[in-house]
């Protein structure tokens, strides 16, 4: 229960903030009461007024876990013993500065490196991720089969790093398979796009970059996720920016692990268009492996499908005809469809006052206005594929297009 003096002193010093003395009488109660927090807060700011006032210096070492004043104490002239700079870091977050800052200094930012790139942990699994037999057979080839056999991976001297590029049609699944390798391994996860990295003074886009790539090898192991890498690791011979270029530069050195070791560093990849990746990138030893990830087969369609569908009221809907219906779609391109249905049974059901399911007819309806949106990647793929497969590099998305009667 709390004292009726201390209380009514609160009072007043909320009413006369700058009375020194109250506020002293104040703090000595509290010190007493062994109230001691709330009395560093009003010491503080009675030193903030009378930095040499020797009653407040010798109340807040008491306060602060000190010996209590004795009469020699009193007596004795004041020393300058107190560390006021360790009482502010230790009490930051209870007393105010003793000094303001300038408007042009900038404040002190602790653990800025670790804070310039968001890591977290991902639930999601490889069984998460409906069909793609293939992609996940590269996968494991890649990363997951050397890090979860450590005697084989040391036998073979197979190292924990490497880069994996991801390319195909927009919304086919390529940041959700990266999360799901995370999970599989336990590690940290990390997105990074041009804009987490982009800054408009010289210098500080390579720096952020590098202190990216700081924090990953700090919380080995993870996986960093480069998306859009066309945009951060663009044609060189295309660009008309020396910046982009520089930042480009930067992250070959850092895929190089020239200045610092990648191991337990896992950098995976995506992009829509693999042809504008600068060639170095692919170089060994860097995005030297490549995975297509096509639009999803039909398991994977199936298990879309039943995913947008699950918190939804449904009734006698034929997935097999769906999936039949869906080929060339890409995994956002079926999360629309459901969405469209959902709005005409919806609609219906405003309409005529009844509530009724999502039916077939409501998604046959929806195939009927939403089309496919991997067309366009499709022609432009077929073209790269016949014309500019130097190297085989895109060997892979040949045996697709051919597979499929698109080339």
């Amino acid at each position: 229960m709390g004292s009726p003096l201390i209380d009514s002193l609160l009072a007043a010093v909320e009413a006369r903030p700058d009375d020194v003395p109250l506020r002293l009488h104040l703090a000595e109660l509290l010190v007493a009461e062994d109230r001691r927090p709330e009395a560093v807060g009003h010491l503080a700011a009675v030193l903030q007024r009378d930095p040499a006032n020797e009653a407040a210096q010798l109340l807040m070492r008491q306060a602060l876990g000190g010996p209590a004043p004795t009469v020699e104490d009193a007596a004795a002239p004041a020393k300058s013993g107190v560390d006021w700079h360790a009482y502010e870091e230790q009490f930051t977050d209870s007393v105010p500065p003793r000094f303001a800052r300038s408007d042009d200094e900038p404040d002190p930012v602790q653990g800025y490196e670790d804070r310039i790139v968001d890591l977290e942990t991902s639930s999601i699994r490889l069984t998460d991720v409906g069909g793609m037999a293939e992609v996940k057979k590269r996968l494991d080839l890649a990363f997951l089969g050397p890090l979860r056999n450590e005697k084989m991976r040391e036998l073979y001297g197979k190292s924990l790093r490497g880069g994996l590029l991801l390319y195909g049609p927009p919304g086919c699944g390529k940041t959700f398979l990266a999360r799901a390798v995370a999970g599989e391994m336990g590690a940290k996860f990390a997105t990074i796009s041009l804009v987490d990295v982009l800054n408009m003074w010289i210098g500080q886009s390579e720096h952020n970059l590098h202190e990216i790539f700081e924090t990953a090898r700090r919380n080995a192991p993870c996986v960093l996720f480069l998306d859009e890498v066309d945009a951060l690791g663009h044609k060189r011979s295309q660009l008309q920016s020396s910046a982009m270029r520089t930042l480009g530069n930067q992250l070959l050195a850092e895929l190089d692990g020239m200045e610092g070791a990648n191991d337990g560093v896992f950098v995976l990849a995506a992009t829509n268009a693999p042809w504008d990746v600068d060639a170095a990138l692919r170089r060994p030893g860097r995005l030297d492996r490549t995975v297509l990830v096509a639009p999803p087969d039909g398991p994977a369609r199936r298990a879309i499908l039943e995913y947008h569908l699950r918190d939804r009221p449904i009734a006698r809907i034929d997935l097999d005809r769906l999936v039949a219906a869906t080929e060339k779609f890409s995994g956002a391109d079926l999360a629309h469809v459901c969405e469209t249905a959902a709005e005409f049974a919806m609609h219906d059901s405003l309409t005529t006052g009844q509530v009724r399911m999502i039916e077939q007819r409501d998604m046959e309806a929806a195939l009927r206005e939403v089309r496919p949106s991997t067309g366009p990647w499709m022609t432009t793929a077929r073209n790269v594929a016949m014309f500019a497969n130097e190297g085989g590099a895109y060997d892979e998305l040949a045996k697709y297009l051919k597979r499929h009667k698109l080339m």
